[in-house]
């Protein structure tokens, strides 16, 4: 069976009902934007709901597709916050008025800024860490985030089977040496439990396990 295949049934499956999240899809199919989709919003929403996280980063938020998954988690779990962070004045604009029309937005705390450096300086520790930047900054990004997830947490790396390119033995693109690196690294570490689903472009789901 074609993966394209599966990924079409998988969608299916996440079919929500939610005019705000079609109109983000929409949007996506229409400039080519990047969003994760509702087979993967679904299971971002599953793992939330899953460990009862209220305290969420997503370092990368485009103009809000995945933080609308997160959030309602988070709401439903009893409230918190999630922590919206791009570098775009205007994504992040536009990711206020989709939360907001969706009734979202109550949980949500916007940041226009380098992910990264973001949460360098945030004075917290999280249940889940979302990590969806420059796939060349993957790697480095590790030992920042790492002590900002509690044990028990999960980290959610995005891209990871990179459309492909990861299986290319020619490709040495800095972005798909970016990925193959952070997953080898993650693998090995024992500080985490780590799994790569290959849900549409494959996501690594890693527990922090002290």
């Amino acid at each position: 069976m074609e993966f394209a295949a599966v990924n079409a049934y998988l969608t299916n499956l996440s079919a929500h009902g939610n005019p705000v999240l079609t109109a983000m899809e929409e949007e996506a199919r229409q400039t080519r934007f990047p969003i994760i989709g509702p087979a993967a919003g679904q299971f971002c929403y599953l793992l939330a709901r899953s460990i009862g996280a209220r305290r969420v980063f997503e370092m990368g938020s485009g103009y809000g597709y995945s933080t609308a998954w997160f959030a309602r988690a988070v709401w439903e779990n009893g409230g918190g916050v999630v922590h919206h962070v791009v570098w775009d004045e205007g994504l992040s604009s536009k990711a206020r008025r989709y939360l907001a029309e969706a009734g979202l937005d109550s949980d949500v705390r916007y940041t226009v800024g380098e992910a990264v450096e973001t949460l360098r300086h945030t004075d917290d520790v999280f249940d889940i860490i979302f990590n969806d930047i420059d796939k060349a900054g993957y790697p480095s990004s590790i030992p920042v985030l790492k002590p900002k997830l509690r044990a028990g947490g999960l980290l959610i790396i995005d891209n990871m089977l990179w459309h492909g390119r990861i299986f290319e033995p020619n490709d040495n693109d800095e972005d798909t040496e970016g990925v193959r690196k952070v997953t080898e690294m993650l693998f090995a570490d024992p500080d985490f439990a780590c799994s790569l689903v290959p849900i549409r472009d494959g996501m690594i789901v890693a527990l922090k396990v002290r």
